[in-house]
């Protein structure tokens, strides 16, 4: 635990010691009618306290309150299913296996859990973010999960290269994408396995990698043990969890969940590195994260000390670095900015606070909008899309000072 218990207090010189916010009770209004009426709290087997969404496939959010550290707790950690036929514990992953195969490798490879030891270790710490976080806040309300603002988390990630992995198969010049498959499988006949493809551009990158373990502990069961893969700096959907095959391919990938799911209109969101080869005319795959923010203390409909107090919270983007977070206390008429933590990593969160010093009494409306070092800021208005992906308007949030 030495690595986690420096990253998590590489702040406390200019912060102070780490402070503990009060615990997140409350469901968000914004949530759409239906929703507010099934989701609530639960706590899954080897789990704290998380927000439960839905229940087959479980989907299980963090509460806001945790992200006032920058690393967030293995028992903390959002949970992401896309099928129901899911692994509920270690026993359910006995035998378990990864194989390497595709016509651009000239040797199929099989790998135990021991093979993947054995091979040199990365480590990364790395925001894994669903992308359709906080799509239950999207106005008009649109289908799937309606995640709250607690559809992530970081970590510290650790274990070998996926292209350590992959020369074990020899990959080929003319290799185009890496298919990825999870051992998680769908609970009725005829819906589509879940399978997902990255290009060979991120699966070369050395901080891809198959991790084995998080914050110096073993996969948690509900986050991909005993494998999965992290794709720092593009949402979680690529984050392949239990993983069993790969599949390294000169062809793209064509199926439901890369044709149909998880697409945006083509030039709606920045994007550095392009997945050129799933992208059409008309619409493009989600891909990499947008720069975002969050406060997490003080919590929705609290009060506060009209003597002071202290706002905190953080941000995170696609690998460029945080330069700036500004807060607002009036609804985002005015705004000043906030104290950064030291940077602990590119795709890492970066803590923010600020001291408001005396207030009046009375209902303050707090934001808070983080800019990169791109100069990428968030989006002033809510970039509309079927899915729900991406949403980084900056979000208010009421409190009374007394």
């Amino acid at each position: 635990m030495r690595r986690r218990r420096m990253i998590a207090g590489a702040g406390a010189a200019l912060f102070g010691a780490p402070a503990v916010a009060a615990e997140s009770t409350r469901i968000p209004a914004e949530l759409p009618d239906g929703t507010r009426e099934v989701v609530h709290f639960v706590n899954p087997s080897d789990k704290r306290r998380m927000l439960c969404l839905t229940d087959r496939p479980p989907n299980y959010a963090t509460p806001v309150n945790v992200f006032t550290d920058a690393v967030t707790p293995n028992d903390r950690f959002y949970v992401r299913y896309h099928l129901t036929g899911v692994p509920m514990s270690v026993y359910d992953m006995d035998g378990w296996s990864l194989s390497i195969t595709g016509d651009a490798v000239e040797r199929p490879v099989q790998m135990r859990l021991s093979d993947l030891l054995d091979m040199p270790s990365n480590e990364v710490l790395a925001v894994c973010q669903s992308a359709g976080n906080r799509r239950g806040f999207v106005d008009p309300h649109v289908a799937g999960v309606q995640w709250t603002d607690g559809g992530m988390g970081c970590a510290v990630w650790r274990g070998p290269a996926l292209r350590d992995v992959l020369k074990a198969a020899k990959v080929k010049p003319e290799a185009l994408e890496v298919w990825l498959g999870g051992a998680d499988k769908p609970a009725v006949e005829g819906t589509p396995l879940f399978r997902r493809s990255i290009p060979m551009e991120k699966a070369l990158d050395g901080d891809t990698i198959v991790a084995i373990a998080m914050n110096n502990a073993p996969l948690p069961v509900w986050n991909g043990y005993p494998a999965r893969l992290v794709v720092p700096g593009w949402v979680g959907t690529y984050w392949m969890k239990h993983l069993t095959r790969i599949e390294v391919t000169s062809i793209p990938l064509t199926n439901y969940w890369m044709e149909t799911a998880y697409r945006v209109p083509a030039g709606m969101f920045p994007v550095e590195r392009p997945f050129v080869s799933q992208a059409t005319e008309t619409t493009v795959p989600v891909t990499e994260l947008v720069v975002n923010s969050l406060i997490a203390d003080p919590l929705e409909g609290g009060e506060v000390d009209r003597s002071g107090f202290n706002i905190r919270g953080v941000a995170w983007d696609r690998g460029s670095g945080i330069n700036r977070v500004e807060i607002s206390l009036d609804g985002g008429h005015s705004w000043q900015d906030a104290l950064l933590d030291r940077p602990l990593a590119p795709y890492a969160y970066r803590r923010f606070i600020l001291a408001t010093g005396a207030m009046r009494p009375g209902t303050y409306r707090l934001m808070c909008r983080a800019t990169s070092r791109t100069g990428e800021r968030q989006a002033e208005r809510l970039k509309i899309n079927p899915g729900g992906y991406h949403d980084n308007v900056p979000r208010a949030i009421s409190v009374v000072a007394a």
